[in-house]
């Protein structure tokens, strides 16, 4: 079996250098890694023993959907491997999709485990990516056996999993109708679930992501996440990014329209800013974990306002 490492990349040089020195330490090299470049240069990336290709997108607004679609229609493989930039495969990852793959149809979902700051900064160690690495609170665990059948197409995430090259074409591929950031993820995961597809949790197949700050909930990308989630309920018929939503509207800066969509009331603040950031001790940003804050804030205004009025003696 053939196997293709497809990723996008927009900057992040040495989150991609990483990926590919992670790629030069696989026990089953890949058949090829392939770069949807998302700029107007190409990267200078370590040698290897497999090729690497970059397709030169430019920097014209490519979304991120359209860059995976054209990332695997340049793949020579049969078996392809999505990574996002910011992932370091463990040595095993593509021996063990390998092995997943040809006793199970359909798509596989790797492990991640979450590096804090600074794991880097010496190159690739894992033995010490292994020590430092967390998993996320809101992803299943690994399965017992070789995969474990994922029931909730929600829980697909584009970040490291694999596919047939045929059944991506049979799927269609990502929808580029989803752009910046939110929707095309679940998209796809709801496409593989109207197709049934089989999707799967892989033991192993782990993927190391690399440390850097972010926000969630995305509230920096307010305006392409009420976007898509508009696209999503008109195409599928039900809503989609809910948590988010719902962490947007305790913040105030939307509300429902009255007719399944939502209204921007506001652009973000610092304040809206400070609570979403990654903080430098945290190998990763959790929307649960400020949903959690939010509606314990939502739940004393409540119980405030119903409290009755003091008096003064």
């Amino acid at each position: 079996m053939t196997i293709s490492v497809c990723t996008l990349a927009h900057g992040r040089e040495d989150h991609l250098r990483n990926l590919v020195s992670g790629l030069n330490h696989s026990r089953r090299p890949p058949c090829e890694l392939v770069v949807a470049v998302m700029q107007d240069n190409r990267y200078d990336l370590p040698s290897t023993s497999f090729p690497v290709r970059q397709v030169l997108l430019g920097s014209k607004g490519i979304c991120l959907a359209e860059a995976r679609n054209t990332a695997a229609e340049h793949a020579r493989g049969e078996l392809l491997i999505f990574l996002d930039v910011d992932c370091i495969p463990a040595p095993g990852l593509i021996e063990d999709y390998a092995a997943a793959s040809a006793f199970n149809e359909g798509v596989l979902m790797g492990e991640v485990g979450y590096l804090p700051q600074g794991a880097t900064e010496h190159g690739i160690d894992y033995a010490q990516f292994e020590r430092l690495a967390v998993t996320h609170r809101d992803r299943a665990g690994p399965p017992r056996g070789m995969v474990g059948h994922c029931g909730d197409y929600r829980c697909f995430w584009s970040l490291n999993f694999a596919l047939p090259a045929a059944t991506f074409r049979d799927l269609g591929g990502f929808d580029p109708r989803y752009l910046g950031y939110g929707g095309e993820d679940t998209d796809f995961g709801r496409t593989i679930a109207a197709h049934d597809v089989p999707l799967w949790w892989a033991r192993g197949a782990k993927a190391y992501h690399q440390y850097h700050k972010h926000h969630m909930p995305p509230v920096h990308h307010l305006d392409s996440v009420v976007a898509n989630a508009q696209i999503f309920a008109e195409k599928w018929g039900e809503p989609t990014m809910q948590h988010w939503l719902r962490a947007f509207r305790l913040m105030g800066l939307i509300e429902p329209d009255g007719n399944g969509g939502w209204i921007k009331l506001r652009e973000p603040g610092e304040a809206h800013f400070a609570l979403t950031r990654q903080q430098e001790h945290q190998p990763y940003a959790s929307s649960s974990v400020v949903l959690e804050e939010l509606e314990a804030q939502a739940s004393r205004g409540k119980e405030a306002s119903r409290a009755p009025a003091m008096t003064l003696a």
